[in-house]
């Protein structure tokens, strides 16, 4: 059977998987990889255990006589750079996005280039720190100029684990155009600071291109690799002819809207909204807000309140008629009176006059839902056309969540889609027409309407 081979390599997830050419996941495997320490004594991936597993992972699906790997591609997370010197040999640990910026370290970066908030505008990238990969090249050009020196070229994580195997040295737009501080919007090119500051990048490709390798002796066509964020969003551009907003729920609910092409603004950025780019270097406009989590300690709450384990959440229904009761109630939030705490649980909220588990959850979700109404606007242009929301992740298989979102948004068509591996999908069909030679087949994605329906 011919397959093409994914790479998801994700923060907590490192994921294998292979997909026939319906594109139906036929295969799939994850490890877990224990953290090791950076030469600052910081947690960091283990790269070198990554990319032996990998290595194994890969000639062993080649080998197999069930299978037939024609194409390869990688996902992965972004703010994440490997720096290789003049041999092609790792100058540095793989740098954890969560290491702390040492403070004041930026602070004349951003005044030479017009300012924080002007140049986050430019580069579309709230100034988040490390998360601003760039700003990892001015760190280490400051704070280790002997490794700094070193330093031949540098790519992002996904491109990095593509030349693994191809040996070929390149950026893509996914991955240099998502919160990096490297891209300029508004000239669609590399920021004039990386040259000023000495940093040598290669050139950008547009994801899709394959070069053929030789692995175990068999010819496999392999991609670039490309940001998972941007590969999540494929699936649906490819198989969407209308404009849609896609949700994506899990630890962070994360808002993308790929059809809002207004600049950023000074508000949004101060909201941590930024714009990256897709598969066809084209704005997507995206906001966040720290749903899973917020939710998660919240129903730890809530068990230990009523006395139940066995996550009773999932398992909870619920009627039109509450929806409606709890969103004309007027009685504004209950569990985030003022918004999200530190902590993020209201210790104030009173609990008592919650007859039932589900009474209580219910409360919390129309709550949680109202707080997520204001991430959603800032992605909504002031002559928003879009009719279609896909609501994918942890929470699409929530009702309770799906129902109160739809009935947020009356306006539009809220879809909850089912489909599973959606980043490593997208990595498999950004590929597929130059990989396998044949247009793209129709892709399920196990789309259910979230309608009044009791």
């Amino acid at each position: 059977m011919d397959v093409i081979a994914v790479f998801d390599i994700g923060k907590t997830n490192k994921k294998f998987l292979l997909f026939d050419l319906n594109l139906i996941l036929i295969h799939q495997e994850e490890k877990v990889f224990g953290e090791i320490r950076d030469d600052d004594g910081f947690e960091s991936d283990d790269i070198e255990g990554i990319v032996s597993w990998m290595k194994s992972r890969l000639a062993e699906a080649v080998r197999s006589e069930d299978y037939q790997v024609i194409a390869l591609n990688f996902s992965s997370y972004g703010a994440s750079l490997m720096h290789l010197d003049h041999q092609g040999e790792r100058v540095t640990p793989l740098y954890n996005y969560l290491k702390p910026m040492p403070e004041g370290l930026t602070d004349e970066f951003y005044e030479a280039w017009g300012g924080v908030e002007e140049f986050s505008r430019i580069t579309a990238s709230p100034a988040l720190g490390m998360l601003n990969s760039g700003l990892q090249l001015l760190w280490l050009k400051k704070m280790k100029p002997a490794l700094f020196a070193r330093i031949r070229t540098t790519l992002h994580l996904p491109q990095y684990l593509s030349r693994i195997f191809t040996g070929r040295e390149a950026s893509e737009y996914t991955s240099v155009g998502c919160h990096t501080a490297m891209w300029d919007f508004e000239k669609m090119q590399y920021h004039a600071w990386l040259k000023a500051e000495k940093i040598k990048l290669p050139d950008p490709v547009v994801p899709s291109g394959v070069a053929d390798v030789n692995i175990e002796g068999r010819t496999v066509r392999t991609g670039i690799g490309l940001h998972d964020s941007s590969a999540s969003l494929v699936p649906y551009l490819k198989s969407s002819d209308r404009p849609f907003i896609l949700v994506s729920t899990g630890t962070w609910c994360i808002f993308m809207n790929p059809f809002n092409t207004e600049p950023l603004t000074a508000d949004q950025l101060r909201n941590d909204t930024l714009c990256y780019l897709n598969i066809d270097s084209q704005q997507v406009k995206a906001s966040r807000f720290f749903l899973g989590h917020i939710h998660d300690v919240n129903v730890a709450r809530l068990d230990d309140h009523f006395g139940v384990t066995d996550e009773l959440y999932k398992t909870i229904k619920i009627k039109s008629q509450k929806i409606e009761k709890l969103l004309a109630s007027g009685n504004g939030r209950v569990f985030f009176r003022q918004g999200i705490p530190p902590g993020y649980v209201d210790e104030q909220a009173d609990l008592s006059h919650y007859l039932t588990y589900a009474d209580a959850y219910h409360q919390m979700i129309c709550d949680l839902v109202d707080l997520c109404m204001e991430s959603w606007r800032l992605i909504i242009p002031a002559d928003d056309k879009t009719e279609i929301v896909y609501v994918t992740g942890g929470f699409a298989r929530n009702d309770t969540f799906v129902r109160f979102l739809a009935a947020r948004l009356p306006d539009k068509r809220v879809y909850a889609s089912q489909v599973e591996n959606s980043t490593a999908l997208g990595a498999a069909m950004t590929i597929y027409e130059s990989a396998v030679g044949k247009s793209l087949p129709p892709v399920y994605l196990g789309l259910k309407a979230i309608i009044d329906n009791d």
